[in-house]
C-alpha cells in the first residue's frame, strides 16, 4: 500500500449510530454532572472572566454575568468551558486520525473568499445574537431542551429548521 493510499479520508460514521452516541453523552452528563450539553455558557464564562479583568466594576453591575462572577471562584472554572475546549480537542483529533483536517475555505465557485467568510461571519454574529436573546445556544436548546421536552425548545428547533429552508434560497447561489 503506497502512502497516498494509506492516507486516503476514512468513511464518514453512521449517522444513526453517531446520534445514539450523543444521546449517550447527553445522559452521562446529566448523570454525571447533573446538567445537559451547550456551548454559549462555556463563552458567557470567556465574556466574565475577561470583563471583570478589565472593568470589574462594570462586570459586576450585569445580570446576565452574575452567575459566572460567584466571589471567591473563577468564571474560567465554569464546566461548559471545558466542555467546549473539549469538543473542540476532539473534533480537531477526529479530524487529524481520520484523515480529513486540512486549512481551507469551503465555498461554491462563484464567491470568493472574502464574501465567503463575510457571510459565514455574519451568520455566526446573528447565532450569538439570538443565542444571548434565548439564553442558550442552538445545541443547548436542541439536545438538552429537547430531551427534556421543553415545548419552547421543540417550538425553537422547529423554527431554526423552517428559516433554514425559507433562507436557504436566496444563498443558494454560493454553490451552484
Amino acid at each position: 500500500m503506497s502512502v497516498e493510499q494509506s492516507k486516503a479520508p476514512s468513511p464518514y460514521s453512521n449517522p444513526y449510530l453517531a446520534g445514539i452516541a450523543l444521546g449517550l453523552v447527553l445522559l452521562a452528563a446529566f448523570v454525571l454532572v447533573g446538567r445537559g450539553l451547550g456551548a454559549s455558557g462555556g463563552f458567557s464564562a470567556l465574556v466574565a472572566a475577561g470583563l471583570n479583568a478589565v472593568a470589574p466594576a462594570h462586570a459586576q453591575g450585569l445580570e446576565w454575568l452574575a452567575n459566572y462572577l460567584v466571589p471567591g471562584t473563577s468564571p474560567l472554572k465554569e464546566w461548559l468551558l471545558f466542555e467546549v475546549v473539549g469538543v473542540f480537542a476532539g473534533a480537531l483529533l477526529s479530524g487529524l486520525l481520520a484523515h480529513r483536517a486540512r486549512v481551507g475555505v469551503d465555498k461554491g465557485p462563484r464567491v470568493a473568499t472574502g464574501v465567503r467568510l463575510g457571510m459565514a461571519f455574519a451568520g455566526g454574529a446573528l447565532m450569538a445574537v439570538g443565542a444571548a436573546f434565548a439564553r442558550g445556544c442552538t445545541s443547548g436548546q436542541a439536545l438538552t431542551g429537547g430531551s427534556l421536552l421543553n415545548l419552547g425548545s421543540w417550538v425553537f428547533m422547529m423554527m431554526v429548521f423552517a428559516g433554514a429552508y425559507g433562507l436557504a434560497s436566496t444563498v443558494r447561489w454560493q454553490w451552484r
